[in-house]
């Protein structure tokens, strides 16, 4: 499917592609994205957990940490990235891969787990890195496009080295309740130390288990705030003391208050590309 997104606040339209996939891989999504606009486009991004791989074939496609390094055209951008600058030229053509924590170890091998890295996929994968990219760049079509990645994350994920059965079980728990665990009760429904299992989700995952848990709350309030919910209600709801502390939640992770959550840009596709539900603010045209 096709989709044309609105940009609230940018002067720009994004087609967005998805697969057709009968059903989703586990812990993989991908989307294709292709705009036009009449000047470089600069977007405040909203961390998701999840790793994420951009695949860039358009004209000058950058990527920002929070130090002020750049790094131009594909990338890997780890967990919690803390202030994160997307910028593109006036014509993107972007393929964005988001790969759950638990394939991503997998997938990508040992330096997946750098929390809040912006790497070059050539960091992660060498030689392999340039001949996939080379074959994306080939065709035009979203869907060989897919095809192609999900095919090169296959391989990888055969020969890779998976987490711990007891890690993973730890991070799905956390992503069923939105956040809201206590990471000791899941300690001992691992039968593990709490120390252990803080050492073992660190090593393989690239946060604590306390900042993955409130990564992923965090997801669900920026979703709630760009889908037109009050910030009190907003908190109520996710568990927070109160609206102060979702506002240093949101500052934590985004470096915006709730209110600029609330319209950032960023969040404008997800409910075509990643999520069933769609900001108010964006406007979509199905094409096909």
């Amino acid at each position: 499917m096709r989709s044309v997104v609105a940009i609230p606040g940018v002067a720009a339209e994004v087609q967005v592609a998805v697969p057709a996939w009968g059903s989703r891989p586990a812990g993989i999504g991908m989307a294709g994205f292709r705009g036009r606009a009449d000047h470089a486009v600069e977007m405040r991004m909203v961390p998701y957990p999840a790793l994420t791989i951009f695949i860039d074939f358009g004209s000058a496609g950058l990527i920002l940490d929070a130090g002020g390094e750049s790094r131009r055209g594909s990338a890997v951008v780890g967990l919690a990235p803390g202030t994160l600058r997307a910028e593109c030229g006036r014509e993107a053509d972007c393929l964005q891969i988001r790969l759950s924590p638990v394939v991503a170890h997998t997938m990508l091998g040992d330096g997946a787990d750098s929390s809040g890295a912006v790497l070059s996929l050539e960091d992660l994968w060498g030689r392999e890195a340039g001949r996939i990219q080379e074959r994306l760049h080939a065709t035009r079509s979203w869907d060989e496009r897919f095809a192609l990645a999900a095919e090169a994350l296959a391989r990888r994920s055969a020969t890779g080295r998976a987490v711990d059965p007891e890690i993973g079980f730890v991070w799905q728990r956390m992503v069923a309740n939105r956040g809201r665990v206590r990471v000791e009760r899941l300690a001992d429904e691992v039968g593990w130390s709490r120390k252990r299992l803080w050492a073992r989700f660190g090593a393989q995952i690239g946060l604590s288990p306390k900042r993955a848990a409130k990564l992923i709350r965090f997801d669900h309030v920026a979703h709630r705030l760009a889908a037109g919910h009050s910030v009190a209600s907003v908190a109520v709801e996710s568990g927070f003391a109160d609206q102060s502390h979702l506002h240093r939640d949101a500052m934590s992770f985004a470096g915006l208050t709730p209110a600029g959550v609330a319209g950032a840009p960023w969040l404008a596709v997800d409910g075509v590309a990643w999520s069933p539900a769609m900001p108010r603010s964006a406007r979509r045209r199905v094409e096909s």
